[in-house]
């Protein structure tokens, strides 16, 4: 993520599986499905976000009842590249891990968190209310 490669992460899905993003994530889709799918979807995603990871931190896993589940907690901190201005903001990450690949993937990031990093939330409150929003 910190490359923001989007092959690197596209190898740790199965074939066939699914990256969903439950809470509103501006300017991304409810959901990613199939390895190729992921690797575009981040592709287009990164290569037009100026934003920058450069950490990612208070990273805590829990572990499930369900071998193939895990938690995790993270803060993503950075730079918007466009602006100098720094962000961070927390993600939970819920996914199930099959032979060693990512089968299903709930992604909870804070959506406005990135959208108010970037200076879009105007945008966001315009798409929400029905209106079109300008820059």
């Amino acid at each position: 993520m910190l490359d923001k490669s989007a092959d690197d992460l596209a190898e740790l899905y199965a074939p066939d599986g699914l990256h969903e993003f439950p809470f509103l994530s501006p300017g991304m889709p409810d959901r990613f499905e199939g390895r190729e799918e992921v690797r575009a979807g981040y592709r287009a995603a990164w290569g037009r976000s100026p934003a920058q990871p450069q950490e990612i931190r208070d990273v805590v896993v829990h572990e499930s009842t369900d071998r193939e589940v895990l938690t995790v907690e993270q803060t993503v901190a950075g730079t918007v590249t466009t602006t100098g201005r720094h962000f961070s903001f927390p993600g939970l990450l819920v996914m199930r891990v099959r032979d060693g690949q990512i089968v299903h993937m709930r992604d909870y990031m804070d959506g406005l968190g990135v959208a108010h990093a970037m200076g879009r939330l105007s945008d966001v409150a315009a798409r929400l209310s029905g209106s079109s929003s300008q820059g």
